[in-house]
């Protein structure tokens, strides 16, 4: 028998130190940038989207991924892609990143909830936001690993 799987995941990841580096004129190229990183990586972005300060990726990976591996090469990538094609010399991902499963369905309720990211954050912080989704996950957290 051969192996199937529905591996999806709802990345987060922000800028070093919550900067508000990913400027409007550039953010959808960056989004667009990140998915064919991941495309290329052989995952199967859904939907991309954040602020000036984070970015929320829903992804689908195969069971031979390593996330940790998935998301390093993410971030490095997109930086030095930001660094050459934007100019933007300061431009760094924070440390860590959260990865939370997303049942096939609850996929588009998470492509609502990232797409709307812009409205969203007019109401709360990232950080408020990362809290929450900590929260619902279940997850311990110490306030510390949070800035």
């Amino acid at each position: 028998m051969s192996t199937f799987a529905a591996l999806h995941y709802h990345f987060v990841f922000s800028t070093k130190n919550r900067l508000p580096q990913i400027r409007p004129q550039w953010q959808n190229r960056i989004h667009e940038y990140l998915g064919g990183v991941a495309k290329g990586l052989g995952g199967f972005p859904q939907i991309i989207g954040g602020v000036e300060d984070h970015v929320h990726l829903l992804v689908g990976l195969k069971t031979t991924h390593c996330i940790s591996d998935f998301i390093r090469e993410l971030k490095r990538s997109s930086s030095i892609w930001v660094h050459n094609e934007i100019k933007a010399q300061d431009f760094k991902w924070q440390e860590g990143y959260g990865a939370f499963t997303v049942s096939p369905n609850s996929r588009a309720s998470v492509k609502r909830y990232i797409s709307n990211q812009k409205e969203h954050h007019r109401k709360r912080t990232f950080r408020e936001e990362f809290v929450d989704l900590l929260n619902k996950a279940g997850i311990e957290y110490e306030d510390k690993w949070l800035d």
